[in-house]
């Protein structure tokens, strides 16, 4: 329970211990709390019996400590009943992201040669950035810009929003 205390801290508790309480006190406040321990752990261990008696005799050998999730996969990896390790080990988790990342580029290389051949093809939807747009004299309405085309647009990325 206290395994992460040093000499140090446990020195600095003791003295925080004499300042609070005094001298005189520290020794009842002790007792106290040795005995509210004490009351709690045959609680907990009376409580543990009841369910082991209700669970009745194919949970005899049941541990408590086996209802933490950690504990419960540690001993299944154990046993391997489910053949766990055998699946574990046809898993191969970088060749799959591997395979999944090279689907993803060629998808992404081909839609981009096939989708700028389609719009240079139609003469429409591209807008040349290079050139000076013509200026009117003396434009009535101002006009709205073209927007470009779905192909010219950034690709949108959820994980940056």
């Amino acid at each position: 329970m206290f395994n992460d205390i040093g000499p140090l801290e446990l020195v600095a508790l003791v003295v925080l211990a004499v300042l609070v309480f005094g001298p005189d006190k520290l020794p009842k406040v002790i007792q106290d709390v040795t005995r509210t321990i004490r009351k709690i752990r045959e609680f907990s261990d009376s409580a543990k019996q009841d369910i082991r008696q209700e669970l009745g005799p194919e949970f005899k050998d049941f541990e408590f400590e086996d209802l933490n999730p950690k504990t419960f996969i540690r001993k299944q990896m154990e046993n391997d009943e489910l053949g766990l390790k055998e699946l574990r080990n046809g898993f191969d988790l970088k060749k799959e992201m591997a395979e999944v990342t090279d689907a993803v580029h060629s998808r992404d290389t081909e839609s981009s040669s096939s989708g700028s051949a389609s719009s240079s093809g139609s003469g429409g939807g591209r807008i040349d950035m290079s050139k000076k747009p013509e200026k009117p004299e003396k434009p009535e309405k101002p006009e709205k810009p073209e927007k470009p085309a779905v192909e010219d647009r950034p690709p949108f990325d959820a994980d940056a929003t």
